[in-house]
């Protein structure tokens, strides 16, 4: 059972930004998201925090900038998921346009695991570089670091990720280290790889690198931003929001590079009508699925192609590896509903499961599946190195998984041998003899620090909307938001009765509903069966655009029936 509540919306607040030019309706969702000011609602380039108040930023400008003076080879250790993909391409593209010598390699998280390991260290030896340049990861890479340093390779880390109680020996720009001053935690990995191009840049500009020249426009990597941004699934803060708002401008104005365009045309989707849906649901899965069954290399190989053919072969390829993907995870999320049958996931705060036959790039979307499904923290688990197993965790509000784990590491001493991650996600590995052990120490950390009332599903809503307030001018104003994760798409409450519905292709219904007397085009995806004559329902708003006209359409997100 879920709970459906409305957004608090601070009357202050709202009328403030009425005073300032808003509609009542968008005043309404912005006071309800936090928004004080329309100045919040600024997207534009010039109301970007500035690159000052990143920790280290400036001696690493200079530090790149000396290197490019002199010829020295960078490479890139890149992340094998989309965050990491996009970022290792800002990194590799934006150096080279800033003058660099720069390669990449990224590691097959099947051989060599997460980061900047010293096996990692060993391969990227081989490509003689003078300086590694991490992106998306190095934060947790103490032993890697030093590696690199016993063979006389420099290391400069930038990552978004939590630290460690240890931090490696390098010059780290990351915005949650310990003292940096900058005022956006949210930065995603590839976001702190384009603050570092923009302050190389501004140091390449105080030492006269570009007299005479034209400077090279780091706002052609923006497409990148916006796809690493939100596929990472951080928090959209207003910084956020800029970075993204921006890259969805060049997709819509088809001003991509030729690899998104690519990812785009394989997807089925219309870049003139760009939104974070397609960035984080069509596109971010694509480019995972190279990290996920193969190699992410390919997938910067996608991002980095320099004209349209190559760059559709290859996006062509992510779409074959991504339907492998889904067919995998299909087969083990229908294996772990089965496993689960025997289990009351009423009856318990957390869901930990493994296979010996599981695929190890799946099993976050398969813990992700489960706990949408049964609102628990769950852990999948898969085979790993020998007599290892390595799981990949998927959290709910109100409950840290990485701190959680944490504590499960520091209570049972040798029982998680690795872990690291954020409030909603984690990996770890543990030794496979030790499953059941980990279980029970989860599980018994979770009922300690989970509230009971967590454990039900709730759906926070804008409320109720008129049925004068239904309409194709409000649906457009809202898709021409940047919404996403901690600035949540707009979902209204309400009740309709249902005046026709009829099936539209295998299982989706198509619905005429009406509320106080007008009727509305409806639909509600991936179900099968009849609604009831009066439903009480979490609806969203479509501007819904179809043989080059636009209509109003409710996507029903969740409905029960209605109690007269």
């Amino acid at each position: 059972m879920s709970r459906i509540i409305a957004r608090n919306i601070p009357a202050d607040t709202h009328g403030a930004l009425v005073a300032q030019g808003l509609t009542p309706l968008m005043a309404r969702l912005y006071a309800a998201r936090g928004i004080a000011g329309s100045t919040e609602l600024d997207y534009t380039l010039k109301a970007l925090l500035p690159y000052h108040d990143l920790k280290n930023i400036q001696p690493m400008a200079r530090r790149l900038a000396d290197a490019i003076d002199h010829r020295e080879r960078l490479l890139v250790v890149a992340d094998y998921d989309a965050d990491g993909a996009t970022a290792c391409a800002v990194a590799v593209k934006g150096l080279a346009m800033l003058g660099a010598v720069v390669d990449f390699i990224v590691p097959n998280r099947f051989e060599y695991g997460y980061g900047l390991t010293p096996e990692i260290v060993e391969l990227a030896a081989h490509k003689q570089p003078d300086i590694i340049v991490t992106v998306d990861n190095g934060i947790a890479s103490v032993a890697g670091v030093n590696a690199a340093k016993a063979r006389g390779i420099e290391v400069l880390v930038t990552d978004h990720h939590l630290p460690g109680d240890e931090l490696p020996d390098a010059l780290i720009v990351n915005p949650n280290q310990p003292g940096c001053a900058f005022p956006s935690k949210n930065l995603a990995g590839v976001g702190v790889m384009f603050y570092v191009l923009m302050a190389l840049r501004a140091e390449q500009r105080a030492r006269g690198m570009f007299e005479g020249q034209t400077e090279p426009n780091l706002g052609e990597l923006l497409d990148y931003v916006a796809l690493g941004t939100v596929a990472d699934v951080v928090r959209l803060d207003q910084n956020n929001r800029i970075l993204v708002e921006n890259g969805l401008r060049r997709m819509r104005a088809g001003r991509m590079t030729p690899g998104i365009a690519a990812l785009f045309r394989v997807a089925g989707r219309a870049a003139h009508k760009a939104n974070t849906f397609d960035l984080g649901f069509t596109l971010g899965p694509r480019l995972n699925a190279a990290g996920r069954l193969d190699d992410m290399s390919l997938g910067i190989a996608c991002l980095l192609a320099s004209n349209e053919q190559q760059a559709v072969a290859l996006a062509q390829e992510l779409d074959r590896l991504n339907r492998e993907r889904r067919q995998i995870e299909h087969g083990m999320q229908d294996e772990a509903l089965a496993v689960l049958s025997s289990i009351d996931p009423a009856h318990r705060y957390t869901l930990t499961l493994y296979r010996d036959d599981w695929h190890q790039g799946v099993v976050g979307i398969v813990a992700s599946r489960l706990k949408e499904r049964f609102h628990r923290p769950s852990i999948v688990f898969a085979p790993g190195d020998e007599g290892e197993i390595k799981g990949s965790g998927r959290s709910i509000p109100g409950f840290h998984l990485r701190d959680a784990l944490d504590l499960v590491f520091k209570r049972h001493p040798g029982l998680i041998l690795k872990f690291g991650g954020h409030a909603m996600a984690a990996g770890l590995t543990v030794a496979e003899a030790r499953f059941a052990e980990f279980q029970q120490a989860f599980e018994a950390v979770a009922r300690e620090l989970l509230p009971e009332a967590e454990l039900t599903r709730t759906i926070e809503t804008d409320g109720s909307l008129d049925a004068r307030e239904i309409h194709l001018r409000f649906a457009e104003e809202l898709a021409a938001e940047v919404w996403g994760q901690g600035f949540p798409v707009p979902y209204f409450h309400d009740r309709f009765a249902v005046m026709s519905q009829r099936m539209v292709g295998e299982k989706h219904l198509k619905l005429r509903i009406a509320k106080q007397g007008q009727e509305f085009d409806a639909m509600i995806f991936n179900h099968a069966d009849w609604l009831p004559d009066n439903i009480d329902a979490v609806y969203q708003l479509v501007a819904n655009e179809w043989q080059g006209r636009k209509e109003l359409q409710i996507y029903l997100q969740h409905w029960q029936e209605a109690v007269l």
